[in-house]
């Protein structure tokens, strides 16, 4: 379900940076580069929903599915495809190199170690499939915000091809940035003309949506996951003690949860549970309509729930001591708690911290459930965490030559394309095993470093295949909760929210940790929903109806 640990501002959407980096991890990308492991285990972050209207359907590029690798475990209703082995015989998708020789410029965030640019045969090899040479402007992805608003300020000196993830749009991003100083791609890539490009193409329609500001189109999307977080528990552990969980509703979780605390022995039940609360009871990530009238999620039925269960949870003692001021996921893969909710990529992040010493560790993720017992709400999450934009040029030729480009390194999974951004160059950056999987050289952490995928990529993929049994076990669990899905109000909408309304919905960041550790009781959410309904929220809601109405 899309949820947040947080409410900042109101008009927040919910983007998870981790769930995000574990996502770039697609395929065995990441098995060379440690820094991007190290960046998806991250804090979250959210994203002002400040850009403007969404293009109409007539200005979005055709859908035209491609697949060059036949999923073992395919995709169900929007689920991310599964596969259980690298393709023995890649294809090459783009036949010839897209580039004419030009040099462009590119900036992207990167979470570790800038990679030497003199002599780095990763990048000569994947310019070199380009026919054009993009030099990276790489800047710390952890103020990744801030040095954007800079190069923003100085539009002339912008380079030429910009990544702007979700959680660092600008304010006034759409309407004073994205039309004065990015290229508008409609008329290159509206209905059938994206067909001159068909790895864009085969990107799904609810991205290039999400891509869009003020009726038109400009980004280049990344696509995001359907489901992105998991309520994860230690199978190895409980099975240890003989205890197999059967959890169909919020009691049963509690239930489960007294039985398995054990402080006396260092053992806490959990970690703090309110998203893992607010997924059961299906509280909303933003707006609800409820008989034509729009309530925020702080006034719904399903947020007041949500905070009295985990209440609950922390009055009975259930919640490690140490939630506050240690890493969760170190004292979840360290035994010292035994439930936690976490984003889908950390799964495989913690499989690979761990299995190397400890080869009976296993996560599984409890299966859907309702909190009253009955079917789940999975809100699905944005259809894209970030984009990137082409800066403002009069000369079509450069802008489709940068299509071009974008074209080659959309190329899906399957690819010799997808292979070599993702992978580097096999007996460079990489050799295989007998299983087809590739083995980083020692180059590879060095060189190979993500930049370019954070220019546009192809749909999400789990073909993650290094650890047995991971591939079948999270695609069939995001099949089975993909079935459940519900777009939530305003869904792949970019909306531009006014000003004055950007800290409203502060106070409930600390209201729910107040709440939930017995600091204030939920009385309290009646007077902070009242001053938040006279501090702006009435007419936010005003503001989000006329939207809706319209």
């Amino acid at each position: 379900m899309n949820t947040t640990t947080q409410l900042g501002q109101v008009g927040e959407i919910a983007v998870q940076r981790r769930s995000f980096l574990g996502m770039v991890a697609a395929g065995a990308a990441v098995v060379g580069v440690p820094s991007l492991l190290t960046a998806c285990s991250s804090g979250e972050a959210g994203v002002t929903a400040e850009p403007g209207a969404t293009a109409g359907t007539d200005v979005l590029p055709t859908y035209k599915e491609i697949v060059f690798a036949e999923p073992d475990f395919p995709s169900v209703n929007g689920s991310t495809a599964g596969y259980a082995s690298i393709p023995a015989d890649l294809v090459q998708s783009v036949e010839e190199p897209p580039g004419k020789g030009t040099e462009f410029t590119a900036m992207t965030p990167l979470w570790g170690t800038p990679p030497p640019v003199k002599g780095n045969k990763y990048y000569d090899a994947v310019n070199a499939a380009l026919g054009s040479t993009i030099t990276f402007n790489i800047a710390d992805g952890n103020d990744y915000g801030t040095v954007l608003a800079t190069a923003l300020s100085a539009a002339d000196d912008l380079p030429d091809w910009v990544c702007v993830p979700t959680w660092n749009v600008p304010p006034r991003f759409a309407s004073e940035v994205v039309p004065n100083v990015f290229q508008d791609l409609t008329d290159f890539l509206a209905g059938d003309k994206v067909l001159k490009y068909p790895n864009l193409a085969n990107i799904p329609t609810a991205a290039w949506q999400w891509s869009s500001f003020n009726g038109r189109l400009y980004g280049l999307p990344f696509p995001g996951e359907v489901i992105n977080d998991v309520i994860f528990y230690r199978k190895d552990i409980l099975d240890g003690l003989g205890i197999t969980p059967d959890v169909k509703s919020a009691d049963d979780l509690l239930a489960l949860l007294k039985e398995i605390n054990n402080p006396s022995a260092g053992v806490y039940a959990a970690a703090d549970l309110w998203n893992t609360s607010t997924i059961m009871h299906g509280v909303v990530p933003k707006w609800k309509l409820v008989d034509g009238k729009l309530l925020h999620r702080v006034e719904t039925e399903e947020y007041r729930r949500s905070l009295e269960w985990n209440a609950e949870v922390w009055a009975a003692g259930l919640v490690h001591p140490d939630i506050d001021t240690a890493w969760n996921k170190e004292l979840f893969e360290s035994g010292k708690l035994l439930v936690m909710n976490d984003g889908i990529g950390g799964w495989h992040e913690a499989l690979g911290r761990q299995l190397g010493t400890n080869p009976s560790y296993s996560q599984q993720p409890l299966p859907p459930f309702g909190a009253d017992g009955g079917d789940p709400v999975y809100y699905k999450g944005q259809p894209a965490n970030i984009f990137s934009f082409l800066k403002k040029s009069d000369d079509p030729e450069r802008i489709e030559e940068l299509l071009g480009i974008a074209n080659l390194l959309a190329a899906p999974f399957g690819t010799t394309e997808f292979d070599l951004v993702n992978n580097g160059v096999e007996g460079v950056h990489f050799t295989r095993g007998a299983d087809g999987l590739p083995v980083p050289t020692e180059l590879a952490p060095t060189e190979l470093q993500p930049t370019y995928m954070f220019l546009v990529a192809p749909p999400v993929v789990n073909a993650k295949v290094q650890y047995p049994g991971f591939v079948e076990a999270s695609s069939t669990f995001t099949a089975d909760a993909a079935q459940y899905t519900e777009e939530p109000l305003f869904y792949g909408v970019q909306i531009s929210e006014p000003d004055e309304y950007a800290s409203i919905g502060q106070p409930f960041v600390d209201l729910e940790k107040d709440i939930s550790r017995g600091r204030k009781s939920i009385d309290d959410l009646d007077a902070a929903v009242e001053t938040w309904r006279q501090s702006g929220g009435d007419q936010l809601r005003e503001f989000y109806q006329g939207i809706l109405e319209a």
